[in-house]
């Protein structure tokens, strides 16, 4: 089994020896949505959670969770986050979060900003099931990275040919 870096060459998994590679500043950011009524949305707005301030919330839980990435994702190094951003935009269907990690290390930190990002619009999920429990999240994906040995990379936009 060659050319898949969790594979040992006997088929185990393993994680990754960094310890030789280069401590680089290295960012990614990442995004998703959870899409859900208009009256749902709407209570979001205005506060009208019974559990709470959603928004407040779900960005904690999301800054939370990319700290806390190895815990989650077994071969995810530990790493020491520098900086988590993550915001989340309500509109009148949905709320679309997208986050943002930095550190300085020898590897990168995309699982942590998608961490952070399904974190958040699962604590969303939870948060408002009461009112809508037909909410759909969606569309996670990595948006950029930069740093490290395989330099930088940026998604193309959604709805390409």
């Amino acid at each position: 089994m060659t050319g898949l870096t969790h594979i040992d060459a006997d088929g185990a998994a393993r994680m990754v020896d960094v310890s030789a590679k280069a401590e680089t500043v290295r960012e990614a950011t990442a995004s998703g949505r959870i899409t859900m009524s208009a009256a749902a949305a709407e209570a979001i707005r205005a506060g009208a959670v019974k559990k709470g301030d959603v928004i407040a919330v779900a960005r904690v839980a999301g800054i939370m969770a990319a700290k806390r990435t190895s815990d989650l994702i077994p071969l995810c190094h530990p790493l020491p986050i520098a900086g988590v951003t993550l915001d989340l935009v309500l509109d009148t269907d949905g709320i679309a979060a997208t986050a943002t990690v930095r550190t300085t290390h020898t590897t990168g930190v995309e699982m942590e900003a998608l961490t952070a990002v399904t974190i958040a619009l699962l604590t969303v999920y939870d948060m408002a099931k009461a009112l809508d429990r037909t909410m759909e999240i969606g569309a996670v994906r990595l948006l950029a990275k930069s740093g490290g040995r395989s330099g930088d990379y940026r998604a193309e936009p959604l709805g390409r040919p």
